[in-house]
């Protein structure tokens, strides 16, 4: 819903454009929201993604808007489908990490940009897939998609999913694998990764079976082992996927998704949202309550 003064106050954040797959960073105490961008007709059976959107708030209610840094044109060897991205910060830059369809690999690819500031301008750090669809190997129909990135304690990891869940160290330059690829075994992996670490444990949490739900995983290190720790959201509303980012700020942790809720929304027009996230003890965390009042609830 929009106030009078124009502020969007609740679930969905974001409702002159429909935006998808967030992924956050914060950055000198701004959050900064970066977006697929759904442009599918009305009642369309097919994703249309051409770009990437980027947005900052001081405040998780009051949202700027900053155009598209990202598009396809950035990447001369893709084809299409702006899909899934992470965005993280290392050593004063900041890596963009998106999965898009490459022109001559069959299947989905990740590529990552890089820029000196939140806001770009960004670049393709390598001028080609940093990974293809067959890598580790070919799984047949099924698409690479969705990294996520962490950097903890000077160590930065890749996880990515097509039908499963592969993982990888990445370099000190952040745009090349640095250890073996490996599968990660989890009950009902669609989608959609996202890692964060709290208090000793590391969190991943992922789209589980179809109409999607969040669950995750849990560990005390990014190299495994992996147990299965139960379902943190429900089937967003009037969407089939699910896609979060698990963010701190201020010392609270927040739940980015998306749904089909905004008006005129569909499977196919999605848009983020915001809800409350709850740590509790023994590296359990509280099932989200998906709101329509977001923050305000």
């Amino acid at each position: 819903m929009t106030s009078d003064d124009g502020v969007v106050r609740g679930n969905p954040i974001i409702t002159d454009v429909y935006t998808s797959d967030p992924a956050v960073l914060v950055h000198d105490g701004v959050v900064h929201l970066y977006t697929g961008h759904d442009e599918a007709p009305p009642g369309s059976d097919r994703f249309v993604m051409r770009d990437w959107l980027h947005f900052s708030s001081t405040d998780l209610v009051r949202w700027t808007a900053h155009g598209a840094p990202l598009t396809l044109s950035h990447f001369g060897w893709a084809r299409d489908g702006a899909k899934a991205g992470a965005v993280v910060e290392r050593d004063g830059r900041v890596h963009w990490y998106v999965a898009v369809n490459h022109a001559e690999v069959p299947g989905g690819a990740i590529g990552v940009a890089v820029a000196d500031a939140p806001g770009g301008p960004f670049t393709d750090a390598l001028g080609r897939a940093m990974i293809t669809n067959d890598v580790p190997y070919d799984t047949g129909d099924d698409h690479t998609i969705d990294p996520a990135v962490i950097v903890h304690e000077g160590r930065a990891r890749l996880f990515w999913g097509k039908g499963r869940c592969f993982t990888a160290r990445l370099d000190d330059s952040m745009t090349a694998l640095a250890g073996p690829i490996t599968e990660i075994e989890l009950p009902g992996f669609q989608e959609g990764a996202h890692v964060h670490a709290h208090d000793g444990w590391f969190h991943l949490a992922y789209g589980y079976d179809a109409p999607q739900r969040v669950a995750h995983a849990r560990s005390r290190s990014l190299d495994g082992p992996w147990e299965f720790a139960g379902l943190l959201a429900e089937v967003p509303g009037n969407c089939a996927t699910n896609r979060p980012a698990i963010v701190e700020v201020g010392g609270e942790w927040f739940f980015f998704y998306h749904s089909g809720t905004a008006p005129g929304g569909d499977p196919r027009r999605r848009s983020v949202c915001v809800d409350r996230l709850v740590h509790l003890s023994g590296g359990r965390i509280e099932r989200v309550r998906m709101t329509t009042e977001g923050l305000l609830a």
